[in-house]
């Protein structure tokens, strides 16, 4: 049996008593245990359980414990490799909970599900996407509704600097690839048009497929990598730092004060820079009719006036409404999805590049089917 007593700091008692009992199997504590009789009883209980493979300390008769106690018991026992069982009661559990020892959990090797689970799972994402997605879009027809009826309540002021971002921002990569999109469609078509001497023919080559096809698609897939991205990560970090809640508790609607800026941006920039495109591509077949195919200038420009038409480019222009349209909405809607931090958003952001890709050439079918069917094509 042992006794200790220590002077008591701050409490009622002028002393802090505690002491220790052989029993079965190990030891029984009586009296308080503070803090500052740690040490002491530690090594009380060290000396007395030194050749014991396995101790019970039984704390259930104990008037008061300090945390700090059961955690320097814990702690010697580890050290020791002694495997310890503390009983307590009810009184004192939650104590000795808190300062368990947490247990790595033994790893799990996990078997291999079929086919069709991986399938049905995602079978339901997906509809859980599809569903966000309408419910995205019912969302943005009554914002859009509200917004038509009091324009005056829409954030015009951000209409301009998103047009500077999206549109003149991009302009040189859309300059640079367009210009060299119509040099290789001219350059690879050169040799076949020389063989049958209509070299001059170069020139409705490249304005047809840059007016009706090429120049809207690839402006749009490079405004969807470039400003869908970025328009989805802006969103998306606005919802991940709650900012989208801000801005209903001052009363705005988000959907009006930041989807409906950014999808006229992406209406209005797209159309503009399909015209840069195709322009720049037709430049890009002057070069090679100039250099590789003893086609002027003049003839060159002449031969695109006597076969171009207006619904050529009207028809690649309406297009490309659709796809800024498209875009925009894609971008928004991946935002406002956002969750779980700087992944998710990376997530989304990649998400929104594949979405519009695909969206782009399905829409990019769809029209030229629809053209074909009412003979416009």
């Amino acid at each position: 049996m042992q006794c200790a007593t220590h002077p008591g700091v701050g409490t009622q008692d002028s002393t802090a008593r505690w002491r220790l009992e052989p029993s079965e199997g190990g030891v029984r504590i009586t009296g308080r245990l503070r803090t500052k009789d740690g040490a002491a009883f530690v090594a009380a209980v060290r000396s007395a359980t030194r050749d014991a493979g396995e101790v019970v300390v039984d704390l259930g008769a104990l008037e008061e414990i300090d945390g700090g106690v059961i955690a320097l018991l814990r702690a010697d026992f580890k050290a020791r490799r002694v495997h310890a069982r503390l009983l307590c009661g009810d009184r004192f559990r939650p104590l000795l909970e808190l300062y368990r020892d947490p247990r790595p959990a033994r790893s799990q090797v996990r078997c291999p599900e079929p086919v069709l689970c991986h399938v049905g799972r995602a079978v339901v994402e997906d509809t859980g996407e599809l569903r966000d997605a309408l419910g995205f879009v019912g969302e943005m027809t009554v914002a859009g509704r509200r917004f038509l009826r009091r324009p005056r309540l829409g954030n015009w002021g951000e209409i301009p600097p998103l047009i500077e971002r999206a549109g003149a921002d991009a302009l040189p990569i859309v300059v640079v690839l367009n210009f060299l999109l119509g040099f290789v469609m001219a350059y690879m078509s050169a040799h076949e048009l020389a063989s049958f001497g209509a070299n001059v023919y170069v020139a409705d080559l490249v304005a047809i497929a840059m007016t009706r096809q090429l120049g809207p698609l690839m402006t749009a897939i490079l405004v969807s990598g470039r400003s869908g991205a970025s328009f989805a990560t802006e969103l998306g970090s606005m919802r991940i730092a709650h900012e989208l809640d801000a801005l209903r508790t001052l009363g705005l609607e988000p959907y009006n004060w930041l989807v409906t800026p950014r999808v006229l941006s992406l209406v209005l920039v797209v159309p503009l820079l399909t015209i840069v495109a195709d322009v720049v591509g037709m430049l890009g077949g002057l070069l090679v009719a100039v250099t590789s195919l003893d086609v002027t200038a003049r003839q060159y420009i002449a031969e695109i006036r006597a076969t171009l038409g207006f619904w050529d480019v009207t028809s690649g222009l309406i297009m490309s409404v659709a796809f800024g349209l498209v875009i925009g909405l894609i971008a928004c809607r991946e935002g406002f999805a956002a969750s779980g931090g700087p992944q998710g958003v990376g997530r989304r952001t990649t998400a929104t590049v594949v979405s519009s890709l695909f969206m782009i050439v399905l829409l990019d079918a769809a029209f030229t089917i629809l053209f074909r069917v009412f003979g416009v094509s």
